[in-house]
């Protein structure tokens, strides 16, 4: 009795594992937005939209940055949580004093602070900013 209800669980395992998977054989896709070597993605920054003391919605920005020098990428690559930091907080500096939530907000302007923040944070030029998407959601 024991021994069948063994190879019940090991003829279970043996056809639930896929063919390959313990051999290693096989290369996990790695998913890729762009074909383009130089792009690096940042995850969208959300800031919050106030109208006088209230909370009314929120921005979100979608960007990304286009690094062409290889040598520049790589110190991009690595500073990437520090510029995520500084573009979350101009990002907040501008939705308080700029965003209104009866306007669309000034994308020119939001490319300018970030290209900035870029340039300022790994102390040169090289590495341009990609706007990806600028949306309001508002809570009224």
């Amino acid at each position: 009795m024991r021994r069948s209800v063994l190879f019940a669980v090991l003829a279970a395992f043996v056809l639930a594992v896929p063919a390959g998977a313990g051999s290693g054989s096989k290369a996990t896709p790695v998913h890729k937005i762009t074909q383009s070597a130089s792009y690096l993605m940042i995850d969208p920054i959300y800031t919050t939209i106030m109208d006088g003391n209230k909370i009314v919605g929120l921005l979100m920005i979608g960007i990304g940055l286009d690094v062409p020098d290889a040598e520049l990428r790589a110190q991009t690559e690595q500073a990437l949580p520090v510029l995520r930091d500084v573009y979350v907080r101009s990002l907040m500096a501008f939705t308080a004093t700029s965003v209104r939530p009866w306007r669309q907000p000034d994308v020119s302007e939001i490319a300018d602070r970030l290209q900035h923040a870029t340039d300022r944070s790994l102390g040169r030029q090289g590495a341009r900013i990609l706007l990806a998407q600028v949306a309001m959601r508002l809570t009224k």
